[in-house]
């Protein structure tokens, strides 16, 4: 993860980058080894300069790297993970499957 300004907020459950005022965030619930991502959140204002998309990076390495499977709920993660499955290996086995990325 290379990405210092997005982190996770355990308690609220999820992923934060602040940019300037506003707050993008990715919320999730955490069940065992699984990541389950509920809703990305992007302010009006920053939409379309790839906020989701680095959000979208870091969770997957942050999941990666602990050993998580994602379980993409969240409309946006499921669509960016189709334009990008070389992320499959850290997507949980049904998703892959529901998403055509096997």
């Amino acid at each position: 993860m290379t990405d210092a300004s997005i982190r996770d907020n355990t308690e609220a459950h999820r992923y934060e980058l602040p940019v300037g005022d506003d707050l993008a965030v990715v919320t999730y619930n955490l069940s065992g080894q699984n990541l389950m991502i509920t809703e990305t959140l992007v302010p009006e204002a920053l939409e379309g300069q790839g906020i989701a998309s680095r959000l979208a990076k870091y969770v997957l390495d942050d999941a990666r790297d602990r050993g998580l499977l994602i379980l993409p709920v969240c409309p946006f993660f499921s669509a960016w993970l189709q334009k990008h499955p070389e992320h499959a290996a850290v997507v949980h086995p049904t998703y892959r499957q529901i998403l055509g990325l096997i």
